[in-house]
C-alpha cells in the first residue's frame, strides 16, 4: 500500500494526503509557515497513537464481551526536548460501560500494548527516500 501527498495548488503550503480511497489536508502551523489548514505531520504522528489505542481497546473488548460503549483516548505532547532526542506523549484513557475495575485494568494494559505504541518504542525504523517511479 502506498500513501501519497501532493501540494494543494501553487500557493499556500497546504497538501493533500492520500490514504486508500481517503483523502486529509495536511498543513503547517501559523508559526511553522503554513496557514493551519490542516493538521501537521506532528499531529498525524501523535493521532495514530491515539487512533491505534481506541481501536485495539474497542476490538479487544469486543472479543472479550466487555462491555465498554464510549471510548476516548486524548494524546498530549512534550516537543520542548525533540531536538535533543527525547519526545513525549502523554496518552490518556477514558471509557464508559458497566465495567468492573478488574475491567478497565485489563483495557488500560491493552491500549499500553498497541501495535502504533510498540512501533514507536521498541522497533528501529529504516527510512529511505529517493526519487518515486
Amino acid at each position: 500500500m502506498s500513501i501519497s501527498i501532493r501540494r494543494d495548488g501553487i500557493t499556500g503550503t497546504r497538501h493533500i494526503l492520500k490514504i486508500r480511497n481517503h483523502e486529509i489536508p495536511v498543513d503547517a502551523s501559523p508559526t511553522g509557515g503554513g496557514s493551519d489548514a490542516g493538521p501537521e505531520p506532528h499531529d498525524l504522528y501523535d493521532a495514530s497513537l491515539a487512533a491505534c489505542k481506541a481501536l485495539t481497546v474497542l476490538i479487544y473488548a469486543r472479543r472479550k464481551g466487555i462491555p465498554v460503549e464510549d471510548i476516548e483516548v486524548v494524546v498530549d505532547r512534550d516537543d520542548s526536548e525533540e531536538r535533543k532526542g527525547v519526545y513525549r506523549l502523554k496518552s490518556g484513557l477514558r471509557l464508559s460501560g458497566n465495567l468492573s475495575e478488574a475491567q478497565r485494568d485489563e483495557l488500560l494494559r491493552v491500549a499500553g500494548k498497541c501495535p502504533v505504541h510498540k512501533l514507536m518504542t521498541e522497533v528501529k525504523t529504516e527510512i529511505e527516500t529517493g526519487w518515486a517511479d
